[in-house]
């Protein structure tokens, strides 16, 4: 997990809570005196509460301040993204558990997927998710794949098995140049495969989310593409769309 200041600090206060250093149903320090106790800014500690929200352990309320809501993280995720730094430190800051790296024939489904034709080789690269701050239930299932068959990148498994926590995009970007310069992502339902069931804790055939993320270049060539799948109850995607103009509405 990436040891970023404020995943450290939600780290450290979900331990609070969960030792019942902070219990149930009281309010947490104000964020001025947390961010005295512990030498941050307050900034750093929003961005810690933030992520005790998201993982369901503390409720916030304008005038009553932060409320302990449960001493374990419900498993159960939501990401609300706007830009490609957004995406990139939510890939970084939640811990992944590095399953396997192989390489991979694709067949007709996976290629659908990639964009590319059937037959072809991929690296996989192959990692179990969680929601960061303590949490032990898997989040979901994410599939890297990358193509090495020219030889270029041929290197990326060992970077990745000598930094597992890092995104493999960023290694990319890192060592070999290939700059991220846009994401696209793509959502779709989907059910939980009986060859992930028992690594994400859940039943064969429950509703999933897929979502498949291409990690493009300038020149908009692809550098990975990431499948991550995840049980639909533990995970909820949030777009907040806002209006350039005031005026001009149509219905």
């Amino acid at each position: 997990m990436s040891d970023t200041r404020y995943a450290q600090l939600a780290r450290d206060l979900a331990s609070r809570i969960a030792a019942r250093e902070f219990a149930l149903g009281t309010t947490l320090p104000r964020e001025v005196d947390l961010a005295v106790e512990y030498g941050v800014s307050r900034q750093t500690v929003r961005s810690a509460i933030s992520e005790l929200q998201q993982l369901g352990l503390v409720s916030r309320r304008r005038k009553f301040g932060t409320r302990v809501e449960a001493e374990r993280p419900s498993g159960h995720y939501r990401q609300s993204l706007a830009s490609v730094e957004d995406l990139v430190q939510f890939g970084e800051t939640h811990s992944r558990l590095l399953k396997r790296i192989d390489e991979v024939v694709v067949d007709v489904a996976l290629a659908a997927l990639l964009d590319c034709p059937p037959g072809v080789r991929r690296l996989r690269i192959s990692f179990v998710r969680f929601g960061g701050a303590g949490s032990d239930i898997p989040m979901g299932w994410t599939d890297v794949y990358v193509d090495t068959e020219d030889g270029a990148l041929s290197g990326i498994a060992d970077l990745v098995t000598a930094a597992p926590d890092a995104l493999v995009a960023s290694l990319l970007e890192k060592h070999y140049g290939r700059r991220i310069h846009r994401i696209r992502q793509d959502i779709q339902g989907c059910v939980v495969p009986a060859a992930l069931a028992a690594e994400l804790q859940a039943d064969e055939g429950q509703p999933a989310l897929r979502i498949v993320r291409r990690y493009l270049d300038q020149e908009g060539q692809v550098i990975d593409i990431g499948i991550t799948t995840h049980p639909a109850e533990r995970f909820t995607y949030s777009v907040e769309l806002t209006r350039e103009h005031a005026s001009g509405a149509t219905g």
